[in-house]
């Protein structure tokens, strides 16, 4: 899926003129979101300007794309993927000393560890669903999964989180 011309995602992207605002527009929300994936502050940040360098070297073909910020989520969220995915068998993903940071508050400490036990695919459909704010056929076509399957992943992920996280459900009026 092309993140440009025609493209009909939302995102909170605002137009820039040039690769530098768009740096400083987006640079710090892109790690937050990236982070929701990864449940690790420092690869989210490497994987997002690892992408910002990869968007720096195709500028030129992709300044006209209507919504660069989302190309650069999509390479940022893929190259930490990939790098998860190389490295599972020596430890799962964000589960490494100093992940968690000393400075972190208690309840960010607790949401980084609820986030690490859900499947990658989880934690990327509530990124883009929740913090994002996608409608759930965005979320698909960003994923390349059917609609079903990603509402099954938002279900199984908020409960999962849930559970990790002792809260209890709302009553359904």
């Amino acid at each position: 899926m092309r993140y440009g011309r025609g493209s009909h995602i939302e995102d909170t992207w605002v137009p820039t003129t040039n690769f530098t605002d768009l740096y400083a527009s987006s640079f710090a929300r892109l790690v937050g979101q990236v982070t929701v994936v990864t449940a690790d502050r420092d690869v989210a940040e490497e994987a997002v300007q690892e992408a910002f360098g990869r968007l720096w070297k195709q500028w030129e073909s992709l300044a006209s794309y209507d919504r660069p910020e989302a190309w650069v989520r999509r390479v940022a969220i893929n190259l930490a993927i990939s790098r998860w995915r190389r490295v599972r068998r020596l430890r799962p993903l964000g589960d490494r000393p100093g992940a968690a940071r000393e400075d972190d508050g208690a309840l960010r400490h607790d949401v980084q560890r609820a986030l690490r036990t859900l499947p990658v695919r989880q934690r990327h459909a509530l990124l883009l669903h929740h913090v994002v704010g996608l409608p759930v056929a965005d979320v698909a076509r960003e994923m390349g999964a059917p609609e079903g399957t990603v509402k099954s992943w938002l279900f199984r992920g908020r409960e999962a989180l849930q559970r990790s996280l002792g809260i209890e459900e709302a009553p359904r009026g």
